[in-house]
């Protein structure tokens, strides 16, 4: 799922969920929400450049991967 992959990212890059949405200035528990429902591009492109990651490795499956 998309939020445990954010939230994988984002405690390698030794930063907290909510701590990266008071940064982005998104509102409490936006991220976390994105384990029942689907962000904006917008705001999945700054969580993107937020953990400096590109989007597509937001949005990969990890049964997908090789």
């Amino acid at each position: 799922m998309m939020y445990d992959k954010i939230k994988e990212l984002a405690k390698k890059k030794g930063v907290s969920i909510n701590k990266m949405e008071k940064d982005l200035e998104f509102g409490s528990s936006t991220i976390s929400k994105w384990s029942k429902s689907i962000p904006s591009a917008d705001k999945l492109k700054k969580v993107a450049d937020y953990l400096e990651v590109d989007m597509n490795e937001l949005l990969e499956d990890k049964q997908t991967t090789h």
